[in-house]
């Protein structure tokens, strides 16, 4: 009985540790953050479903290269002389904490006016995608599904895993 009841609590563990985590996305997939005209960064994000709790990443050259967070008015004029906060490590990882537009600009001269620059739009409720367990970027477009599906699924896993312990339980005694 003592087995079942350590696979019970590990399998609890591990569904939370589940639900608990977001997706990592790494800006620019594979080739990162860069000056690199070809890429566009508006395209890439319209290609990611970005929730709360997950994590944005910036790997560039920190010698070239810079994250500066700004807003709106600032992004559109590509403004790099009031930024919100300026990261420069090259291997940025950014928190999403709460919905809503992240704008993020390079502050290098001439950077953000040939693309480098990028809206992050995380919505107050979003759809649960397939492809999040990956735990990455490369994800395919965003999932069609209802708002209210995630809770869902949420609500699903929290009263199976009720449903299981207390079963266990039973036998327990």
């Amino acid at each position: 009985m003592a087995l079942v009841k350590n696979v019970m609590v590990l399998f609890f563990f591990l569904a939370l540790i589940e639900v608990s985590f977001g997706v990592v996305y790494e800006v620019g997939d594979s080739r990162g953050w860069t000056n690199d005209s070809s890429i566009d960064y508006k395209s890439w994000a319209s290609t990611k479903e970005f929730r709360v709790g997950d994590t944005i990443r910036f790997v560039y050259n920190p010698i070239e290269n810079n994250v500066m967070l700004v807003t709106y008015e600032n992004f559109k004029s590509c403004n790099s002389t009031d930024p919100k906060f300026v990261r420069i490590s090259g291997n940025d990882s950014l928190p999403i904490a709460k919905p809503g537009h992240y704008y993020y600009i390079c502050g290098v001269p001439g950077h953000c006016e040939v693309g480098q620059k990028v809206d992050i739009r995380v919505p107050k409720t979003s759809s649960p995608s397939p492809s999040r367990t990956e735990g990455h970027a490369p994800a395919p477009g965003p999932s069609k599904s209802s708002a209210s599906s995630n809770q869902y699924f949420k609500h699903l896993l929290a009263f199976q895993l009720f449903i299981a312990t207390g079963v266990l339980a039973c036998f327990a005694f």
